[in-house]
C-alpha cells in the first residue's frame, strides 16, 4: 500500500473500534488525535468529516467515515488477512448481516433507549427490544465467528458493541454475550489496540 491511511481519533470515542480494526490488518497509519471542544469542529475537519464526529479514515484520496464502513473498507485492504469473508462465498452474506444489523438496528435502539425516545416497535427499524436481544443472543449462542470459521470485521464489532454497552449499563450482562466478547477481547490486536487508547486517555487527562 502506497497512499497514506491517516486516522481521525479520539481515546474516548468509537474510534476505539477502528484501532482495533487497524491494528489486525497490520498497516502503518498516522493518527490525528482531535479534540471534542475544539479541532474535532474545525473547518478543516469539517471539509473532510461534515458531521464533526470521529472515527475517520483518509487513505490516499478517499475518506471513509461510520465505524463499520470503515471497518469493511480496512478489511478489503488486507484480503490476506481474512478480515472479510471470500466474496461470493455463503459466509459473505452473513458478514454483511451482521455489520449493518450492529450499525443499524442495535445502535438505533441502544441510542434511543438512553435518550428516552424509543420509537414504535412498528415503525422503528428496531423493531422491540425483546427482538433485537433475541437476534443477538442466537447470532453467539454455541458460535465462536459469525461469519465463515474464522474471526472477521463482523466479530470485532460485535465484540466491541457488546463489551461497551455491557459495561455502561446500556445492555444486561449476559453470558452468552459476555462469553462471545471476552474471547474476542483477547485477541493481540485488541489488547495492543486499548493499550494505546488507554494510554492517549490518561495523557489527555492530566494535560
Amino acid at each position: 500500500m502506497t497512499e497514506t491511511l491517516t486516522f481521525y481519533t479520539h481515546p474516548m470515542s468509537r474510534g476505539r473500534v477502528v484501532r482495533w480494526m487497524l491494528e489486525e490488518t497490520g498497516l502503518a497509519y498516522e493518527e490525528v488525535v482531535l479534540d471534542f471542544d475544539t479541532s474535532i469542529k474545525s473547518p478543516e475537519y469539517l471539509a473532510l468529516n461534515p458531521m464533526g464526529k470521529v472515527p475517520a479514515i483518509r487513505h490516499g484520496d478517499t475518506v471513509v467515515t461510520e465505524g463499520a464502513a470503515i471497518c469493511a473498507y480496512l478489511a478489503e485492504l488486507v484480503p490476506e488477512r481474512r478480515l472479510a469473508p471470500t466474496p461470493g462465498s455463503p459466509a459473505r452474506g452473513s458478514y454483511y448481516r451482521w455489520l449493518f444489523f450492529l450499525a443499524g438496528p442495535l445502535e438505533s435502539l441502544l441510542t434511543a433507549k438512553q435518550a428516552g425516545a424509543l420509537g414504535t416497535a412498528r415503525s422503528a427499524g428496531y423493531g422491540r427490544e425483546e427482538d433485537v436481544l433475541r437476534t443477538l443472543e442466537q447470532a453467539v449462542a454455541g458460535r465462536e465467528f459469525l461469519a465463515g470459521d474464522h474471526f472477521t470485521a463482523a466479530d470485532l464489532l460485535m465484540a466491541s458493541f457488546l463489551g461497551y454497552y455491557m459495561t455502561i449499563g446500556a445492555m444486561e450482562k449476559n453470558r452468552l454475550f459476555e462469553t462471545y466478547a471476552a474471547r474476542h477481547a483477547r485477541r493481540p490486536a485488541a489488547l495492543a489496540a486499548n493499550a494505546r487508547d488507554d494510554a492517549l486517555a490518561a495523557t489527555l487527562a492530566a494535560a
